[in-house]
């Protein structure tokens, strides 16, 4: 009877990723306990234009603004490599020239650009799994991650089930 009543208490458990702005929300919430375990990682969305802009001022010399380093990651972020390659121009100023140059950017190195901060986001949620208590974790196992913001990265949803082997499921 008590084993009856710990797999009522436990349904409708629910793992979230939630990518925003300034980090991600990694949260394990059970209907009947509120939220179980949580983390914070720090990398969202400005990380990930960050990384790109770091990227092409040391590969390239060159300056970019957050909307255009936005735009790059947009179009050509991903967590795992694309189907078909892309490329973008990329117009930016010379950091010693102080003039404008034009460089063409690969998704591949863009996927490069990203891959540490891919990495810090993969792991919190590895570490968020290994915080929470195995009763819930059964559940979320045959459930799933609710990926949300899954669009700041394509791909992220796919690299997230290879590396923790649960299924992903992208949230409009």
């Amino acid at each position: 009877m008590s084993v009856v009543r710990l797999l009522i208490m436990v349904a409708d458990t629910n793992m979230y990723v939630e990518v925003g702005d300034d980090g991600t929300d990694i949260i394990v919430e059970a209907a009947a306990y509120g939220v179980v375990s949580s983390y914070r990682s720090s990398i969202g969305s400005r990380a990930l234009d960050e990384a790109v802009m770091l990227y092409v001022r040391r590969r390239y010399d060159l300056l970019m603004g957050e909307r255009t380093a936005e735009a790059v990651r947009q179009e050509m972020g991903s967590a795992l490599p694309l189907e078909e390659t892309r490329t973008m121009k990329l117009r930016a100023r010379h950091v010693t020239e102080q003039v404008p140059k034009t460089i063409m950017l690969t998704d591949e190195e863009i996927r490069e650009a990203l891959a540490g901060c891919v990495s810090t986001l993969v792991d919190g949620v590895r570490l968020a799994i290994e915080r929470t208590r195995p009763e819930f974790m059964a559940e979320i196992a045959e459930r799933g991650i609710m990926l949300k913001g899954g669009e700041v990265l394509k791909n992220l949803d796919h690299r997230l089930t290879i590396e923790t082997g649960l299924p992903v499921t992208v949230m409009e």
